[in-house]
């Protein structure tokens, strides 16, 4: 059901978010958000391509007289993170968002909102059903499968393509453009252990961590949040003679882990140290986290276990916690507070029946630079005796100070709004450098409303932000 004080301006744009927020779209299920849109296109006769990928082209014509301008590519992404609070009976698979109007931001109860990248299809199709908007021929794709590793752009079929200029609206900074962006890459690391039954006199036991702020491991890697394996695993460190059973946190390679559980066996007496030490470690955390992770919680409590890995085994396990970097690597040199050039995300581990998971993601804008971080992977793959795959990478986007659409978009926003756009780029993945591979005479620009805590329960969007992103656009279509 729709807020009662949900936004109202633009309408057009406003109304196809409602609607795509009513609509389930994890990555590799976007068939009914696809469709949707189809049906906008066909309802006005615009035509439209899906190729083999299930990525959508609609095509728009001209408003009268702008016929023979360049064609514009609106590229945005149909799929969502699907991220939500312990407690939160939400399945993204068949329901419905719950939305909330708060102070100003537009959020979902207990869930991701999907702003990222909803609110740049909704953009999209507000181009096809709003009166008023003069604009060049327009090309409106939408790729699937991105947040799971950009898999719809990969696969693109660029011979859809006829546009020489593209507006990607998947950044979410109000008044900064963006012309570029980093690659990336990841690894997952697999091994089997024996188990065994627990040792008689032992007990056994669950750990649970929740409560942080979790988040978008590209945009937020320099934020120093909380990583859930990376806590659980410090708690767990002075615990003697130890024997992990299971073990389960994170959720995809791009969301730093906001909560997880680990079962093991101990004596009763390591256990009861372990609930003595909880308070001291939960208030150290919180001298250096940041704000947002200050409702961290830590619960331990008995569970039924009968078999576990050997002591041996589960020290070699936390020592691989221990030992996987996390986090931002490198800064930029021009701009060290506000640009991270090589970072690290450990995103997912589990542990069940013995067998280990882990998979690690990393971003970079030089993939040189990238070379000794790799490096130090693969040295712990070899310590530590671990099966290794490489997970598909994609490439960057170089960034273009020069590119004349930079400069014709920058002009605009200052006379739009009497200030100067701030020229960035972000340590997150975007298709651009993907698109950009493939079809090179692309002049590429990103820009949207402000957005924050995207791939977490937190997202959310700046209402105030969203008119004058739609006025922006707008007005350099019209000006293309």
């Amino acid at each position: 059901m729709k807020p009662h004080d949900y936004p109202q301006q633009p309408a057009d744009l406003w109304e196809h978010f409602y609607r795509i927020t009513q609509i389930p779209r994890p990555s590799k299920h976007e068939a009914a958000v696809r469709d949707y849109l189809i049906g906008q296109a066909d309802a006005r006769g615009f035509g439209h391509t899906c190729d083999e990928a299930g990525n959508l082209l609609v095509r728009v014509p001209a408003s009268p007289g702008r016929e023979g301008h360049p064609t514009v590519v609106i590229q945005n992404h149909l799929d969502m993170v699907t991220v939500k609070k312990a407690d939160s009976p939400h399945d993204f698979l068949v329901d419905p968002l719950q939305l909330a109007v708060r102070d100003g931001w537009l959020g979902a109860t207990g869930t991701t909102l999907g702003a990222d990248n909803g609110i740049g299809c909704a953009a999209a199709a507000a181009l096809m059903t709003a009166s008023g908007v003069d604009h060049p021929p327009l090309e409106l794709l939408f790729t699937v499968d991105e947040e799971t590793g950009l898999g719809g752009a990969l696969n693109l079929d660029a011979g859809m393509l006829s546009g020489s200029l593209m507006l990607n609206l998947d950044t979410e900074d109000w008044n900064e453009l963006y012309v570029g962006c980093a690659g990336g890459a990841g690894m997952e690391f697999t091994k089997s252990y024996s188990t065994a039954p627990v040792d008689s006199g032992a007990g056994s036991w669950e750990l649970r961590i929740g409560g942080l702020s979790g988040g978008h491991s590209g945009i937020q890697i320099h934020e120093q949040l909380g990583n859930a394996i990376k806590l659980l695993g410090e708690c767990l460190e002075d615990v003697q003679g130890l024997r992990l059973q299971a073990f389960d946190a994170g959720l995809a390679h791009n969301v730093i882990p906001r909560e997880g559980r680990v079962s093991f066996s101990c004596s009763p007496e390591q256990a009861e140290a372990l609930a003595q030490r909880l308070p001291v470690i939960r208030q150290r955390w919180l001298d250096y986290l940041p704000a947002v992770d200050a409702q961290l919680e830590l619960t331990l409590q008995a569970v039924a276990t009968d078999s576990a890995l050997e002591a041996r085994d589960s020290r070699q396990v936390l020592d691989l916690i221990a030992a996987l970097p996390h986090g931002a690597q490198a800064y930029n040199l021009e701009q060290r507070a506000e640009l991270v050039d090589l970072s690290i995300n450990l995103a997912v581990l589990q542990l069940t029946q013995g067998t280990l998971f882990v998979e690690t993601s990393f971003r970079f804008f030089d993939a040189g630079q990238s070379l000794p971080l790799r490096h130090t992977l693969m040295a712990l793959t070899r310590a530590f005796a671990l099966d290794v795959e490489e997970t598909v990478g994609y490439p960057g986007w170089k960034p273009d100070f020069d590119s004349a659409l930079l400069a014709r978009a920058s002009a605009l926003h200052e006379r739009l709004f009497a200030s100067v756009p701030a020229v960035k780029a972000i340590h997150a993945g975007l298709e651009c450098g993907i698109l950009k591979g493939a079809k090179p005479d692309l002049d590429i620009l990103s820009f949207g409303p402000t957005i924050r805590g995207a791939h977490s329960p937190t997202e959310r969007l700046k209402i105030d932000t969203v008119a004058p992103f739609w006025q922006f656009l707008t007005a350099l279509l019209a000006e293309i």
